[in-house]
């Protein structure tokens, strides 16, 4: 296991290709998942296979990645996208994720001028889904994620005590709105069974923002790294979407 030290957070990663590539790609875990997850591995491969310098991290303070859970915010998970593209020397960066990790490759990948194309794979287009009560109540809400590799539902389970702070701070990004003037080139990859973002809401998102734009319809439910062809499907959207915008 890899860590890397940038301005304020020390991350574990997983990296493939060469460091002294042109490009870089990172591939953005959903919230409260792990670099490690067969998908996240997956799309980092076929990235360094196709010239970038690729790598995933857990966001800090989850899995490997040292510092409390309080660390992790999409504050945070945002700040340490941009010391990362920073630390490998403001190269033009791909972002690609999952779930809430692709709601920060918007929120970040707007922003951020040296990022130069955004994939986001199953994204919520709005803040975190709202705390439960008992969280309102207790400060903090326990969630549970499969252990690596998450090919498949995980009999034993890694817990977290997500604390409240994560909800009031997601409260103030809208990456839906955060697209509506980004001129880069986007990849909106949906699923056709998601539980948490409806097609619809998918395909009206991709109306409102400016190209260039693709967008991709996976037959699947939010957890597609259960599923390799699911995975390998995902992978050969990219490398389309990679060559018809020459990134």
């Amino acid at each position: 296991m890899e860590r890397i030290k940038t301005k304020n957070f020390e991350l574990a990663v997983y990296a493939k290709g060469n460091e002294g590539a042109a490009k870089i790609a990172l591939v953005l875990p959903g919230r409260l998942d792990t670099k490690d997850y067969v998908h996240m591995r997956s799309h980092v491969d076929f990235l360094a296979a196709n010239g970038f310098f690729a790598l995933s991290f857990d966001p800090p303070g989850t899995w490997e990645s040292p510092g409390g859970i309080e660390l992790y915010t999409t504050t945070n998970y945002i700040k340490a996208i941009n010391e990362l593209i920073e630390y490998f020397g403001n190269k033009p960066t791909l972002l690609l994720g999952h779930s809430r990790g692709g709601a920060v490759a918007i929120l970040a990948g707007a922003s951020n001028p040296f990022v130069s194309g955004i994939v986001p794979i199953f994204a919520t287009y709005g803040p975190p889904s709202a705390a439960s009560q008992d969280a309102i109540r207790g400060g903090f809400q326990t969630e549970y994620r499969d252990l690596p590799p998450g090919a498949a539902p995980s009999r034993e389970q890694k817990e977290f005590a997500l604390p409240l702070n994560f909800f009031k701070d997601g409260q103030q990004y809208n990456p839906s709105s955060a697209l509506l003037d980004c001129t880069k080139p986007k990849l909106l990859i949906y699923a056709s069974r998601d539980e948490y973002t409806q097609p619809d809401r998918v395909k009206a998102v991709y109306e409102t923002i400016p190209g260039p734009k693709m967008i991709h319809e996976l037959d699947s439910d939010h957890d597609y790294r259960y599923h390799s062809k699911l995975i390998e499907e995902v992978n050969q959207a990219v490398g389309g979407f990679l060559k018809k915008v020459s990134l």
